[in-house]
């Protein structure tokens, strides 16, 4: 009888705290301050207005209100860190060669016609820009936009040159860095922990993890930002009648699992921001924002919505206040 109400007191005593460091994290953790904060976040600079990756298309975003723009890294044969999501050209150039094979002068120029990832049957026509730009371009060109950076391989020079550009630009405060894999976004955070990184894939894994045992707001986390797709969004990036039972069933069950509005509050108030990609559709753009997402990453910048550009959240500073009020 004595075991049974020790192990009760037990499990009700972590159950209560655990309720209460997950509304108030700011009781155990001190909030990691919130360097910027963007609402609206172009894909490879608005993928489906300009193609993808280029000086172009960032302008495009950049003119139209943009937030942040989001962009992917390779490195050269001669050791120059250009911006492309591709490692091999074959999609975007219609030349099978990989960039790391090449020297920067000898990149072709992009297609005139790409297809745009994450858009079933949609194509993006580009202009006179079909060069693939290096980095330190973009960062000349755009000095005060926040830029987040996916490394696209496990490239030891790769990840030091893009840390030698953002101290040089002093964007150490304007950047995120990472990949969905976790070797490199630890390289990343060793090489220069100043910049912030994003979670990887088995972060992701772990981080829901923790947060369905209760365990999260007893653990202590490096990443600023939490970057996710919308798992239901697989039922329009395919053909719906190609998707079996069990792919209906397994989106329907990711989708649930991940978009919880008292993980993403929970972070939030720990000050890592949440990013939902890629959306287009306005209502679940509208459904990632409901959720308590911060921002969202989408393909076109066009229509992006007048209300989200003139409701930007505000950088949050000074101390956070919390009260909750637990049932007993």
């Amino acid at each position: 009888m004595c075991a049974a109400v020790y192990i009760l007191s037990t499990v009700t005593g972590y159950v209560l705290t655990s309720a209460l460091l997950l509304k108030c994290p700011a009781l155990l953790h001190r909030r990691k301050r919130e360097r910027f904060l963007s609402r609206h976040i172009s894909h490879r600079g608005g993928a489906g207005e300009n193609l993808e990756n280029t000086m172009a298309a960032f302008r495009h975003a950049v003119d139209l209100g943009t937030d942040m723009l989001e962009l992917d890294c390779h490195l050269t044969k001669d050791e120059q860190v250009v911006v492309s999501h591709d490692a091999n050209l074959k999609r975007v150039c219609g030349v099978s060669a990989n960039i790391s094979d090449l020297a920067y002068a000898e990149l072709p120029p992009y297609l005139c016609k790409l297809g745009v990832t994450f858009e079933r049957d949609c194509f993006c026509e580009g202009g006179e820009d079909k060069r693939i730009p290096l980095l330190r371009d973009v960062f000349d060109a755009f000095p005060n936009t926040p830029i987040n950076i996916d490394v696209k391989v496990n490239n030891d020079t790769l990840i030091k040159k893009v840390s030698e550009l953002v101290v040089k630009y002093d964007r150490e405060d304007l950047t995120v860095w990472g990949n969905s894999r976790n070797q490199i976004v630890k390289k990343c955070y060793k090489e220069n922990p100043d910049i912030p990184v994003l979670f990887s894939f088995p972060r992701v894994l772990q981080l829901l993890g923790l947060f369905y045992t209760g365990l999260l707001p007893f653990v202590p986390l490096k990443e600023q930002f939490l970057e996710i797709p919308m798992p239901s969004l697989i039922t329009k990036l395919k053909d719906p009648n190609s998707l079996t039972r069990s792919q209906r069933f397994m989106a329907w069950l990711a989708d649930t699992l991940l978009m919880r509005k008292a993980l993403f509050q929970h972070l939030t108030a720990r000050g890592i921001q949440v990013y939902i990609w890629v959306l287009n559709d306005e209502k679940d753009f509208q459904r990632a924002f409901d959720l308590g997402a911060t921002g969202a990453t989408r393909r076109d910048v066009f229509l992006l919505p007048s209300k989200v550009l003139t409701s930007r959240p505000t950088a949050h500073h000074g101390p956070h206040l919390c009260v909750a009020v637990l049932p007993l």
